[in-house]
């Protein structure tokens, strides 16, 4: 039984996934990178958080673009609003998930 066909995935799709991945990829390089400095050098300048700090910014802004071309953009005229309201909610929980992590992490640097 042939399958049906698919609609054409949407256009920004694929960039939205190669953001993800490679911003995925540099946040984990960071994170090795990190973890393999040596504690007896010279203590790691807080500056150089902000890669992985952008990095998790770029997979959390991906990962809602994809989000939002998978529910609202595909939904039905009828039920559009419905689907924005609850996208919206769900993105301004992890986008504040986010700032709160970056600033309890930025806090606690500036109080060591």
């Amino acid at each position: 039984m042939p399958a049906p066909d698919l609609p054409p995935p949407h256009p920004l799709r694929k960039r939205l996934l190669i953001l993800e991945f490679s911003c995925l990829a540099v946040l984990l390089l960071t994170m090795g990178w990190f973890s393999s400095q040596n504690a007896s050098a010279a203590p790691l300048n807080p500056a150089w958080l902000i890669i992985p700090a952008l990095a998790s910014l770029g997979v959390f802004l991906s990962f809602i673009g994809l989000m939002y071309l998978r529910w609202v953009a595909t939904a039905e005229a009828s039920n559009r609003f419905r689907h924005k309201l609850v996208f919206s909610l769900l993105a301004l929980t992890l986008i504040s998930v986010w700032v709160y992590g970056i600033a309890k992490t930025w806090l606690s640097l500036t109080a060591s």
